[in-house]
């Protein structure tokens, strides 16, 4: 049974930083997708940043793109989201996801974490 659990949201004041972490369990994740997503109050949500969990290039959303970092620990089984210069606009629900290929609807989500970043 695959189980991905974040951590690490909390309330941060904007310019703050702020490392997420999502722990992979269930199954071998070498040939996965994983993703964060994010869903603020009121939206949809939105695709923020993805990498294979054996490595390569990773992509980012316009919006965090030079700000956030993806990350992968393999002796950890553990997924990061690292997150610099917070705007008060990234406040959501951060969400780990994990597929077998890439995909904007991943078959396997966590629970979320929350971040409010204050102005």
């Amino acid at each position: 049974q695959v189980q991905l659990v974040e951590s690490g949201g909390g309330l941060v004041q904007a310019g703050g930083s702020l490392r997420l972490s999502c722990a992979a369990s269930g199954r071998t994740f070498s040939s996965y997708a994983m993703a964060w997503f994010r869903q603020a109050p009121g939206k949809e949500r939105e695709f923020v940043a993805r990498m294979l969990w054996s490595g390569g290039t990773k992509y980012y959303s316009d919006s965090v793109k030079g700000r956030f970092t993806i990350s992968t620990d393999n002796a950890k089984n553990t997924v990061y989201l690292q997150m610099n210069s917070l705007k008060p606009e990234d406040t959501a629900v951060y969400y780990c996801a994990a597929d077998l290929r890439p995909t904007t609807t991943p078959h396997y989500w966590g629970q979320g974490t929350q971040v409010t970043v204050s102005s």
